[in-house]
C-alpha cells in the first residue's frame, strides 16, 4: 500500500485534466463502496423477516444443495 505522502507526490506532477481523471475514478470507488455498504446493510436487516421463510421444515432439503 503506497504512502499517502508518496500518492500525493504523484499526483502532483500529474497535467490538469489527468488529476479530473484521477479524481471521478475516486468518486466512482467511493459510491461503489457506499452502494456496497447499502447492499449488506439491506441483506442483514431483511434477514430476521424472512427468518420464518427461509427456516422451515418444508425447506431442509434445500440447505443441502
Amino acid at each position: 500500500m503506497p504512502a499517502p505522502q508518496a500518492l500525493i507526490e504523484k499526483l502532483n506532477t500529474l497535467p490538469i485534466d489527468r488529476l479530473h481523471e484521477v479524481e471521478d475514478f475516486v468518486d466512482f470507488l467511493r459510491s461503489r463502496d457506499q452502494d456496497r455498504a447499502l447492499f449488506r446493510a439491506a441483506s442483514a436487516a431483511s434477514e430476521p423477516a424472512f427468518a420464518a421463510v427461509w427456516n422451515n421444515p418444508e425447506d431442509d432439503v434445500y440447505d443441502a444443495l
